[in-house]
């Protein structure tokens, strides 16, 4: 096997061409989940592009709420891009083998994407604590302008962490097997085949997975403790049931999001008490539902884009059928906004 040599510190850094994903090899019925994998990314384009055009030529949708859904929209599309082409490369070329820099590359934007998608629910948190907890002074501390600082914050801390991450295992030393038990160039079991000490990669993997998951995790937790304190002080019933209501999809989507990744990674990556199938299974379908659940459960639910989504496929209908109906008397989506 050819490869490419380094001098890093005096040592010989032995970096191979390339990996071989074969986290699929052995399962069964891989056809028919790699079907399931082509339907679930065209969900996910469709209705993240759909939920971004639709707050995007809206201008009372640009509000601090719907800059946080935008946010998720655009991490969601990139984070499933980064890995379902690829899978669905693996099935349909029966080439499994990854160049060793665009290895590095698919880590990054997994990761990097992962963690704002985790920071992207927080923010959403954030957004609901603020209305609910502080109703009069909503609009002076929760602006768009606050909440692009919060979003730009969240992307600056989550591409420049996961930078120093990746860049780290250029490091090792890759002189025996490279094959990757994984869906994706995936961290651990890649630091794993190096022939080198990989302390620091294992140190740093545990301690992002505290700050990146964990974290956000913990926030939205204290948030929706604080949510509920403020809704069980309310006198009216009704009240307390309408300001619950309104947080129902996101916990919906928070559930989707961390219960599995936090399962997956305590039982399988610390106490390994699940199969390396079970395990590589588990984790691809939980890196690509959230994606694709997100725009149907939280956006698409939305009063505000629900109605201006269904005027734009009306306003398309009316638009190819002249001899029925007159398209100048549709309301413009942009003209007068509307609660």
């Amino acid at each position: 096997m050819s490869s490419l040599r380094t001098v890093f510190n005096n040592s010989v850094i032995i970096h191979p061409p390339g990996f071989y994903i074969i986290g699929f090899e052995t399962f069964p019925f891989i056809s028919v989940y790699f079907i399931f994998l082509a339907f679930v990314y065209v969900v996910t384009v469709l209705f993240n592009s759909l939920v971004i055009y639709v707050i995007a030529f809206n201008r009372c949708l640009h509000t601090p709420k719907f800059l946080a859904v935008v946010n998720l929209a655009v991490i969601d599309i990139i984070l499933s891009t980064c890995t379902i082409p690829s899978m669905i490369k693996v099935f349909l070329v029966k080439d499994d083998f990854i160049p060793f820099n665009l290895c590095l590359v698919q880590m990054f934007v997994y990761y990097a994407f992962g963690t704002l998608e985790s920071y992207a629910l927080a923010i959403l948190a954030y957004d609901r604590l603020i209305a609910i907890c502080f109703p009069l002074r909503q609009n002076s501390i929760n602006t768009v302008r606050s909440m692009s600082c919060i979003v730009g914050l969240t992307w600056s801390w989550a591409l420049g962490i996961i930078a120093f991450a990746v860049g780290i295992m250029t490091r090792l030393s890759f002189c025996n097997s490279v094959r990757v038990f994984s869906y994706f160039c995936d961290y651990a079991p890649v630091f794993r085949l190096a022939c080198n000490d990989h302390t620091m990669q294992w140190s740093v993997a545990t301690l992002l997975t505290f700050l990146l998951l964990v974290g956000p995790f913990t926030f939205i937790l204290l948030s929706y403790i604080s949510i509920l304190v403020t809704v069980f002080r309310m006198k009216s019933l009704d009240t307390r049931v309408k300001a619950l209501a309104t947080c129902v999809e996101h916990l919906i989507l928070v559930a989707v999001f961390y219960i599995p990744l936090i399962t997956i990674f305590t039982i399988g990556l610390y106490l390994q008490l699940i199969d390396p199938d079970q395990r590589v299974l588990s984790l691809s379908l939980a890196s690509i539902l959230p994606p694709c659940i997100n725009p149907i459960v939280y956006s698409l639910k939305t009063k505000e884009i629900k109605n201006r989504a269904l005027a734009l496929v009306r306003k398309s209908k009316i638009g190819t059928d002249q001899h029925r109906s007159k398209p100048w008397r549709v309301v413009k989506m942009n003209e007068k906004c509307r609660p």
